[in-house]
């Protein structure tokens, strides 16, 4: 049983309790019945006072893009932070997952390795690889990721828009939702090489080779191929508000389309870069304050669907270039996710605790079609929970941080509330008092519904 300030879909019930069974939830209690029920149980999780929130779904999450982190990595991470399940990208270094063998291969090993629950993301090869898309989505992958942007030929390529449209049309018919990786290569190549010959190399440089319509222009043709073949849609690492713009356009449409944005978009801005240097380089890059304070107002009005983490776990040797485009892109921020979106966001007074939950676990789960298992405190899905102490606080403090990336852009940041304990499946994985509970293997994979 868990005790607390019940956070469920519709309403928040300030002293009640959830019965778990078999790693389910049974009923969810208030008033009397919740009294009776935690004086007879056998075990009681939480207690008077402290947040019950769903466990959060981190629907970006990059496990395998530095092969060091693998599952153990990012899960022991996440269950450090609260997130209960992480969406894992297809994104693989050397064997990106474009296969029904290939999401075998990493299911096998998620039970192996993981901490929490796994969901999966495919993604589509150039040149033939509509064909395996019904085969990956048979395996059970939840969603799929493509770029309109190429990082690396074999593990991040560019998919040209016939090639596009011939695999939004497969997924169109079997209702999987697909998102992108929205940056015109055209502009930002341009913008590099020019700052590269003039020598501008500076970490700010970085941001200003990578200007808003680079990011809005790529959003614009995804979303026009995506209502070309009637596609579920989705935009990850949305960081500006004319993205926002774009896709509430399409949505009055007709189209099926969510977005997501990122912490780093919402507490850091391109005025840190000079402080974070390569830390903070990631794609698309730091926006401006402005741009930050119309994406908190976005995702408090319902315009942006979920806040995903984009962890990247690279290590700091990827990060110690002086030329700013030589260090990789990304930061890791599984573990900080949920304490930035409570302690920003509904601490902060800019989020209800009702939407804050959506953002971080209702809409992620239904988005991509594990809602029958996740995203929120409801009798029947799995007993997830994140219990957090309001009166505590959170220091992002490299030292504990459980990903191979012992470090984060966040350092020495400080978010009111503190994670006391997450719960997987009715099993505590990790509690403030004792660190990590979970052992490789204890995590699942969670396919979308059928």
């Amino acid at each position: 049983m868990v005790r607390g300030r019940i956070v469920t879909p519709g309403a928040v019930i300030d002293d009640g309790a959830v019965l778990v069974e078999g790693g389910r939830i049974t009923a969810v209690l208030e008033g009397r019945a919740a009294a009776e029920a935690v004086a007879g149980a056998e075990q009681v999780l939480g207690g008077e006072g402290l947040l019950v929130l769903p466990g959060a779904v981190d629907a970006h999450v990059h496990a395998f893009s530095e092969p060091a982190e693998t599952f153990v990595g990012a899960t022991s991470a996440a269950a450090a932070g609260g997130v209960t399940t992480i969406l894992d990208m297809p994104y693989d270094a050397g064997s990106p997952v474009n296969t029904a063998a290939a999401v075998v291969a990493k299911r096998e090993r998620l039970e192996r390795e993981a901490v929490v629950d796994v969901a999966l993301h495919g993604t589509v090869r150039p040149g033939d690889g509509a064909r395996d898309v019904a085969a990956m989505i048979d395996e059970g992958v939840c969603g799929f990721k493509v770029s309109l942007f190429e990082t690396d030929p074999i593990r991040f390529p560019r998919l040209p828009s016939d090639e596009l449209l011939e695999a939004f049309a497969i997924m169109a018919e079997r209702g999987v939702r697909v998102g992108v990786h929205a940056e015109d290569g055209e502009i930002i190549g341009a913008l590099v090489a020019a700052a590269k010959a003039a020598g501008r190399t500076a970490p700010i440089d970085h941001v200003r080779s990578r200007p808003p319509v680079s990011e809005t222009s790529s959003v614009a043709l995804g979303l026009e191929l995506a209502s070309a073949a009637g596609v579920r849609f989705h935009i990850f690492h949305a960081s500006l508000p004319a993205t926002v713009d774009l896709v509430e356009a399409s949505a009055g449409r007709g189209l099926d389309a969510t977005l997501e944005t990122c912490p780093h978009y919402l507490v850091l801005t391109e005025d840190d870069m000079e402080r974070l240097g390569a830390r903070g380089k990631i794609n698309p890059p730091l926006r401006t304050a402005e741009h930050a304070r119309g994406m908190w107002a976005a995702l408090a009005d319902g315009r942006i669907d979920m806040v995903t983490s984009d962890h990247a776990p690279w290590p700091l040797s990827k990060k110690s270039s002086e030329v700013i485009f030589d260090n990789a892109s990304g930061a890791p921020g599984v573990q900080t996710l949920l304490p930035i979106v409570l302690g920003a966001g509904y601490f902060g007074g800019r989020l209800s605790l009702l939407r804050a939950a959506e953002v971080l676990a209702g809409n992620p789960a239904r988005a991509f079609g594990i809602d029958h298992r996740k995203g929120a405190i409801a009798v029947g899905l799995d007993a997830d929970f994140a219990i957090v102490d309001p009166a505590g606080s959170t220091v992002v403090d490299e030292t504990p941080m459980l990903s191979t990336a012992t470090w984060s852009p966040y350092a020495g940041m400080t978010f009111p509330g503190e994670l006391v304990l997450t719960v997987v499946r009715g099993t505590p994985v990790f509690s403030r008092a004792e660190g990590l509970l979970a052992r490789p293997g204890d995590g699942r994979f969670v396919a979308r519904a059928a």
